[in-house]
């Protein structure tokens, strides 16, 4: 398969900037694989597609403030905290990358400096910073991490804190995400009890979001590519609850694509194993699935492993007349975008 096969046409404007003012008041399309019918509806029905003693699985990992900016011979760059390999240095990506070169200073705060000590990759760079406790400082200073086609002026302190609340799920938890798994921005508390009092089994479980789940692609082939780890969790009781669910032939319902993969990746041929791991799996046409159902999502990038990951579940051309319905009927795309709900 081509990478360009999952390529599609998205006018700029339609590039969501803001969320909503109700998280549930986006639009849902609803696409049914059996069927093959696109129709469409608003996130507040989603319990009405869902039904009694369906498992519908949430990634309750929370997003870190790890986007900040700092100053490098007098030029201001964009740093994302990507991993902290110790308590005083990090890996980070930057923009632009070009003045962020091996020996230089970078200044944070008054009280946060590093030292660039290597240089990587698209960007890549591993800081050593003057003080031990790096995290609280950048989460003290720190921007919500939202990815590149959400416009921002740099160090916006008026529009941080709406980003911080708004980029974050009502139901995260465990810290660790430098992305939101956005599928799940859509959900409120009132929604969440609904679909509880309709007998729906919510389960949670973890996977960290990282630099694979956007990782960019290179070549011409979908095959050849490699993504990197990223840490998922998944604790007995919930593997409990889905496997009960796999056996009994009830529907598990996964928001969002980290955690098709963290459930995908925790099958071992029989049942879902609890415990921590790292994956690195890549999901693309072809694949068949063992645990997922169903799965709700938001909308992806063109050429993108998202991407591939609805048109493995879904069918490529199913996805890609969906895609183009969207764009037609003016939905909105990306993280604070609209959602679509695959039966």
């Amino acid at each position: 398969m081509k990478i360009i096969d999952f390529d599609y046409h998205l006018p700029p404007e339609l590039i969501a900037q803001q969320p909503l003012r109700r998280r549930d008041s986006s639009r849902m399309m609803i696409v049914n694989r059996q069927t093959k019918v696109i129709s469409h509806h608003h996130f507040r029905e989603l319990p009405s597609f869902l039904n009694p003693g369906d498992v519908l699985v949430l990634n309750v990992s929370r997003v870190l403030p790890v986007r900040t900016w700092g100053t490098v011979e007098e030029r201001k760059v964009e740093f994302l905290v990507v991993k902290l390999f110790t308590s005083n240095e990090a890996e980070v990506l930057c923009r632009p990358a070009r003045v962020v070169k091996v020996g230089r200073k970078v200044i944070f705060s008054p009280s946060l400096e590093a030292e660039v000590i290597s240089a990587g990759l698209r960007g890549c760079r591993r800081l050593r910073f003057n003080r031990p406790d790096v995290l609280r400082e950048i989460k003290r200073i720190g921007f919500a991490p939202l990815p590149p086609y959400i416009k921002r002026l740099p160090e916006d302190w008026q529009q941080r804190p709406f980003d911080l609340r708004r980029y974050q799920t009502v139901y995260a938890q465990e810290e660790g995400s430098i992305a939101a798994p956005t599928a799940g921005l859509h959900f409120t508390p009132r929604i969440i009890k609904k679909i509880e009092q309709q007998g729906i089994t919510l389960v949670k479980v973890i996977l960290h979001v990282g630099l694979a789940t956007f990782q960019p692609l290179e070549g011409e082939e979908v095959e050849s590519q490699r993504l990197g780890e990223e840490e998922f969790m998944i604790s007995k009781e919930a593997a409990e609850e889905i496997n009960r669910a796999k056996k009994d032939g009830r529907s598990v319902v996964a928001v969002g694509t980290t955690t098709v993969r963290a459930l995908e990746s925790a099958y071992n041929g029989q049942k879902i194993v609890p415990g921590k791991a790292t994956t690195s799996l890549f999901i693309y046409p072809g694949y068949q699935f063992q645990v997922v159902d169903r799965l709700l999502t938001n909308f992806h990038l063109p050429r993108s492993t998202l991407l591939m990951l609805v048109s493995a579940l879904a069918g490529r051309e199913l996805i890609l007349k969906a895609y183009q319905e969207a764009v037609k009927k003016q939905y909105r795309f990306f993280s604070y975008g609209d959602c679509m709900l695959i039966l």
